[in-house]
Parts: C-alpha cells; sequence; structure tokens
C-alpha cells in the first residue's frame, strides 16, 4: 500500500525542517525536539526516506532508510543530518557552506521484491526513471533511487554500478541471481 500524498505545505516543512537540523548539527547543537501532534497525518506516520545533498549540482552527501521504521519527520530530519556530517564518502559540512547546500528529499514506498530468472529478463522488467533498484547479496545491499537513472540510463551500466556500490565486481549482476527489490519515491526539492 502507498502512502498518501504529500500537500505542498508538508514538502516545504519538511525541507525547512531538514535544513534546520543540518544547521543545528553542524553548530554542535541539539536536534530539533519534534512534537508529531503538531504535524499531519503523512508527517506523522512511519516514513523511509533519503535527503540528498548536492552544491552546485554536485552530490555532497546522500543517506536514508528503505524501510520505514519512524515518523516521517524524524525521518526526514535525522537523515538530513547524516547525508550532512555522516556520509562517508565525503567530509563532514561545514557552517560556510550551508547556505550552498541544495536539498532534496524522497519519500520512499516500500521495497517489493521484483522476481526475475535471468540477466535478459532483469534488464527487460526494470523501469528507468521510475523504479528505485535494491540489489542483495547475502549481506551486501546497495540501492539507487529513481533519480540516478538520469545520470545512468543505460540498465546495464545502471546495475554495474549498483553491483560496485554494494561491494561486489560490477558483472555481478550477470552471473549471480542477486536478490532484486523495487520502490518507487515521492521526490521534491528546494527551489
Amino acid at each position: 500500500m502507498n502512502p498518501e500524498k504529500l500537500t505542498v505545505e508538508d514538502k516545504q516543512l519538511l525541507l525547512r525542517l531538514a535544513r534546520q537540523s543540518i544547521e543545528l548539527a553542524v553548530k554542535g547543537l541539539p536536534m530539533i525536539y519534534l512534537k508529531l501532534d503538531d504535524y499531519s497525518g503523512p508527517l506523522r506516520e512511519d516514513g523511509a526516506s533519503f535527503v540528498t545533498l548536492t552544491e552546485a549540482g554536485e552530490l555532497r552527501g546522500c543517506v536514508g532508510a528503505l524501510e520505514p521504521y519512524q515518523p516521517l519527520v524524524q525521518d526526514v530530519c535525522e537523515h538530513a543530518v547524516a547525508a550532512a556530517l555522516e556520509d562517508y564518502r565525503f567530509r563532514p559540512v561545514h557552517l560556510a557552506e550551508i547556505q550552498y547546500l541544495q536539498i532534496e528529499i524522497s519519500r520512499l514506498t516500500r521495497p517489493e521484491p521484483l522476481p526475475y530468472d535471468s540477466p535478459e529478463e532483469l534488464l527487460r522488467v526494470t523501469r528507468p526513471g521510475i523504479d528505485g533498484v535494491v540489489f542483495r547479496d547475502g549481506i551486501r545491499r546497495a540501492t539507487f533511487l529513481p533519480q540516478v537513472w538520469e545520470k545512468v540510463p543505460d540498465k546495464a551500466e545502471f546495475f554495474t554500478h549498483l553491483c560496485l556500490k554494494m561491494g561486489g565486481p560490477g558483472n555481478l549482476w550477470k552471473y549471480k541471481p542477486l536478490q532484486v527489490l523495487t520502490y518507487q519515491v515521492e521526490e521534491f526539492q528546494e527551489k
């Protein structure tokens, strides 16, 4: 079951709270106190999100969760801070940088298994630009949000990069059956 769509006001509020959370964390201050009764139903419901930070069009951090385990408003605030300070691919954001950050939030549907019998079928059944894709191989897993298709539109190349992100060889998807899940997102960003 897909969650109720967010209103324009909900989206603007989440973006504002994400930015405030980053500013507080970078200054070493405690997180915003979130009184859940103050928020709309969709923001109080458990929700999974990814927060992506860019600076001058370049990725600066991206952290999130695939499965909902806490209220969406809290999930967004925590992942905004983690994207700014804990993404292992980047140094932590500094105070002077915050004004240059662009914040994008992706609210995920629950990942669903994508059955397939061969690499050729996997290529056929995946929907670029619509599906976020999760690859699992034992304890290893990695995901790309649907927005990644814009930068890597070729399915084979997309899967190769996803295998590398997972810590496996790029061609793993061609010779070993992986557990594949897909999900969709409601994506919005600062203007």
